[in-house]
């Protein structure tokens, strides 16, 4: 028979434990909620909140079957946290056009669980200093970031041309005299007014600069060219 043991010499350590979990999470999601992001205040505060609780639990949960013959390993549960908080993390990651968004937010999903952790392991100290560090991370270290210097990673452009011999050919040869890089991407054929039609993606990289307009310009004029697009304004 399990016996409840409604106060213990440690209740008042695991409910201060527990609050100062909910409030570092809370302060984690309210951040991505500025954002705007679909996992706010909410789910943050909800995942620390689970991390911390499971981890008192693993702590303290299982005093009154200890003895002689039943060792247990806290870590174990800690653990499961670890892996199991992957499942939610996946869940914000989308990839579109090959551009993969919301890893981000699914880091801090895993920051805060590992929060909650700290929290509930009785390391408030470390927990805060995480969550700060975090703060650091997405605000000061973006602007340092954006004052980087970029590499030329180049442009992706949507072309439409018509399916006529040497039309890609033609595109190829327009790009790679300026300079351009050309890397083939997807492409299927639709039929249309103007015959059988060709949509491909082409990634145009330039060793010494950025894309700019001549090259759209050049593209747009090429012979059989229908549209020029990015994939943004193709969607």
């Amino acid at each position: 028979m399990i016996t409840i043991n409604w106060v213990s010499d440690t209740t008042l350590t695991q409910v201060v434990l527990l609050c100062i979990a909910f409030v570092l999470s809370a302060i984690v999601g309210l951040e991505r909620q500025r954002q705007l992001k679909s996992a706010g205040l909410r789910t943050h505060t909800i995942v620390g909140l689970g991390a911390a609780v499971f981890t008192l639990v693993s702590a303290y949960g299982f005093d009154n079957v200890l003895g002689s013959e039943v060792q247990l390993d806290p870590s174990r549960i800690a653990a499961q946290i670890v892996s199991g908080i992957g499942f939610l993390g996946a869940g914000v990651i989308f990839v579109r056009q090959n551009v993969v968004n919301g890893l981000t937010t699914a880091a801090s999903i895993w920051v805060t669980a590992a929060i909650g952790m700290a929290c509930g392991a009785g390391m408030p100290v470390v927990a805060a200093l995480a969550t700060a560090l975090y703060l650091v991370a997405v605000t000061a270290l973006s602007l340092v970031s954006k004052k980087l210097p970029a590499a030329h990673t180049g442009v992706r452009y949507v072309v439409r041309y018509r399916n006529s011999r040497g039309a890609l050919r033609r595109i190829l040869a327009e790009a790679t005299r300026l300079g351009y890089e050309i890397s083939l991407g997807d492409s299927h054929k639709t039929e249309s007014g103007d015959g059988d039609v060709i949509e491909m993606q082409l990634r145009f990289t330039h060793p010494k600069k950025g894309p700019d307009e001549t090259l759209y310009e050049k593209l747009a004029d090429t012979e059989d060219v229908l549209s020029v697009q990015t994939p943004d304004d193709n969607d």
